[in-house]
């Protein structure tokens, strides 16, 4: 007799679910989820057990899948060293390479070429990378594997997830790479005479996503009051810019903006209103803050690497630009701000996740709420 938890016999393989799956869940979840999910299958999961019957699956074999993806699972080329390498052999003999020649030999874009020659003129050479995937990014992958699986039992694919108990690697938790007051100052004085130096001053004094400040609509910003208002975000997902609202219903927030800011704000405001007055009829309007002189999109890539080229030009330490955002968040704790006003600034779900987020950044903290609640009760040891 048939019960509720048998499963017909299939010859399905994991390949063909997988392809399944994706298709099915494609509308019920943001685009870059849907991109991340994508790849971690395609990439990692398929080229491996692809071939195998699905309900062959077992625990087993899923741990197995990720101790091969830590020791040998990258599957992308390493484009910076394959850069720096090309470019190291033509610099030795005497000759400049160009940025479409090195592009062109990569596969990148030209852009990317010219700033990794930046990068490299200055001494900064790629680090070489490991043939395995970082624990956290097939920790990742298990997250889509045991969300596809738990769908599988769901179809009455499988009876059990084998992703359920399976043991993904744990990665030790690192504090973020962060720049110190005066090398944030030593980067917004070099980008001061860039176009979109307001962006650059959102980033520092608001610790706004990336994706937020190529979204921010102009008629979102409310000068008088001093607000801005993040509701609309622009995210890469599978290589095209898309519209979206924000990571969670807390990323869609009003944060109050600084003098300083307001100030910049208030000239670009009236750049924007000079471009568009100088490309009249041909001025593409999208509303947007941040945006082409002649009203287009900027793709979100585009801001990252203009942000690594002034970097450079600065002479800073490399940080990535999600770490100016990390930067905001430690200035603030440190400076004493009510870690709820923090977290609420950041958009971030709760006041728990910001500060476990951080912790191990601003370790100072701990050690002055110790002198300070002992300060409470006991008195100050005297001097022997």
């Amino acid at each position: 007799m048939r019960t509720d938890s048998y499963v017909e016999p299939s010859r399905r393989t994991v390949a063909e679910f997988l392809a399944e799956w994706l298709t099915t869940i494609e509308a019920a979840v943001k685009p870059t989820t849907f991109a991340n999910y994508s790849t971690y299958a395609n990439a990692y999961v398929i080229p491996i057990i692809g071939p195998r019957l699905l309900q062959d699956i077992d625990t087993a074999t899923v741990n197995a899948l990720y101790r091969h993806l830590l020791n040998s699972g990258r599957s992308r080329a390493d484009t910076n060293t394959v850069m720096y390498q090309r470019w190291r052999q033509a610099t030795s003999t005497g000759r400049t390479i160009s940025a479409a020649e090195l592009a062109s030999h990569a596969g990148v874009s030209r852009s990317a070429a010219a700033n990794a020659i930046r990068r490299y003129r200055v001494g900064r050479i790629p680090a070489a990378l490991t043939t395995g995937l970082s624990p956290s990014a097939v920790a990742s992958i298990h997250i889509m594997f045991r969300r596809a699986l738990r769908d599988a039992v769901a179809w009455r694919y499988l009876t059990t997830n084998p992703a359920a108990i399976a043991q993904p690697p744990r990665g030790e938790k690192q504090p973020h790479k962060t720049w110190n007051p005066q090398q944030l100052a030593t980067f917004l004085q070099h980008a001061r005479h860039e176009r979109l130096l307001a962006m650059w001053l959102l980033f520092a004094t608001t610790g706004m996503r990336r994706s937020e400040a190529v979204g921010a609509r102009r008629d979102a910003l409310d000068m008088a009051a001093g607000t801005l208002s993040l509701v609309t975000t622009h995210v890469i997902a599978a290589g095209r810019t898309q519209i979206s609202s924000g990571k969670t219903r807390r990323s869609r927030r009003l944060i109050s903006l600084d003098a300083a800011t307001l100030a910049a704000l208030r000239d670009h405001l009236a750049t924007l209103d000079q471009e568009r007055a100088a490309w009249g009829p041909n001025y593409q309007d999208r509303g947007l803050l941040f945006c082409w002189p002649d009203g287009r999109p900027i793709y979100p890539d585009t801001i990252t690497e203009q942000f690594g080229r002034l970097v450079t030009q600065a002479s800073l330490p490399i940080i990535r630009l999600h770490d100016v955002r990390h930067t905001y968040a430690t200035m603030a704790l440190r400076a004493g701000v009510n870690p709820k006003i923090v977290s609420t600034r950041l958009g971030h779900a709760t006041v728990a996740f910001t500060l476990d987020t951080y912790t191990a950044d601003i370790p100072e903290l701990d050690r002055a709420a110790a002198e300070q609640i002992t300060g409470l009760f006991l008195p100050p040891p005297t001097e022997a």
